[in-house]
């Protein structure tokens, strides 16, 4: 089997995952990582890998690096993918793809100058029940649909805003639709297509002190292709994540989606239609422990060998991560 090198820019949490998986994937080898931090700070001993200050330095030194994990904070993704791009490298962009549309469309263009690829990690797509959803809805199982409602409410606390001086601002951070709640956007515009005639209300609750933005809101919309659409999400929570859910009512049916990240399908009642067993909403064993948005992140590199090897197609190209971007920056227009 051939082997993929791979390079990372930004060691934090999401930067480790992806070393963390890549080390199990038996056909890539991560070649370098680079961070501000300090190597003691940051303690990657265990990647055995070179540690660089900038991505220019490190691009340098391995042009053998064929792709490069961006996973640095969301304001960095675009000057970062395009550092990576003009090396002739491909590049998987962690969410969101940018906190700008025209941004976004800066890596396009340069991905379409450089022939390289772009990917844009929405892992949530790989989930059992939303793979389940996709291919209900493309079989129009349900007919037409009348009403879609998204429910996100988690827990943010201080502690979490502390972690790190990028988290609250709008610069690098831009608010809880780019940071924890771009997977379901992304979900609903996957699964239902662009959306038009946006409301929205937007609330402060918990973080006044700690973040530039809101961390409530409400948001209501059309699909493009029909029926009504609602979001309701808090990073104010108390203590705890509570759920992340989808209730779809069709023409002929009626699901729902639920859990913390809408691992479940919790209610399906469909005409003339027997709800299949799915599979588990876990990642083998051989991928590492991760839970929750965390669970199908292996299939995101898994899509990036075989497309490299010409065997598939990208599961989230640049195209649909500026749609995403798009999506929540007309909704963001409004706060």
């Amino acid at each position: 089997m051939r082997e993929f090198s791979f390079a990372i820019i930004g060691v934090g949490h999401i930067g480790r995952r992806h070393a963390e998986i890549l080390s199990r994937h038996p056909q890539c080898r991560l070649l370098a990582v680079c961070d501000v931090r300090p190597a003691e700070e940051l303690n990657i001993a265990q990647l055995k890998v070179p540690l660089y200050e900038s991505p220019e330095q490190m691009l340098q030194q391995h042009p053998d690096a064929e792709v490069v994990c961006v996973a640095t904070p969301n304001g960095l993704h675009t000057q970062h993918a395009l550092a990576a791009l003009e090396a002739g490298r491909h590049v998987i962009i962690e969410k969101p793809m940018a906190l700008r549309r025209a941004d976004g469309e800066k890596v396009l263009h340069k991905a379409l100058q450089t022939d390289r690829q772009v990917f844009c990690v929405m892992q949530n797509r790989y989930s059992p029940p939303a793979q389940w959803l996709k291919q209900l809805l493309d079989a129009r199982r349900l007919g037409r649909i009348f009403v879609v409602q998204a429910n996100c409410y988690w827990n943010r606390n201080d502690a979490y805003y502390a972690q790190s001086p990028w988290r609250g601002t709008l610069e690098l951070d831009g608010g809880p639709l780019f940071t924890q709640f771009s997977h379901f956007i992304d979900l609903l515009y996957w699964l239902f297509g662009d959306i038009t005639n946006i409301q929205a209300t937007f609330g402060n609750f918990r973080h006044q002190h700690n973040t530039q933005f809101e961390d409530s809101g409400l948001v209501q919309f059309q699909f493009v292709d029909g029926g009504l659409g609602s979001l309701s999400y808090s990073t104010a929570n108390w203590q705890q994540n509570f759920e992340s859910s989808l209730t779809i009512i069709g023409e002929k049916g009626t699901v729902k989606l639920g859990g913390q990240y809408m691992q479940s399908v919790q209610h399906c009642h469909i005409q003339d239609y027997h709800m299949p067993q799915l599979p588990p909403s876990q990642p083998p064993n051989d991928y590492g422990p991760y839970q929750g948005s965390a669970a199908n992140h292996h299939f995101v590199f898994e899509n990036v060998i075989q497309t490299l090897q010409g065997r598939s197609s990208i599961t989230t190209n640049a195209l649909e991560g500026i749609r995403v971007v798009d999506i929540i920056e007309r909704i963001y227009a409004l706060r």
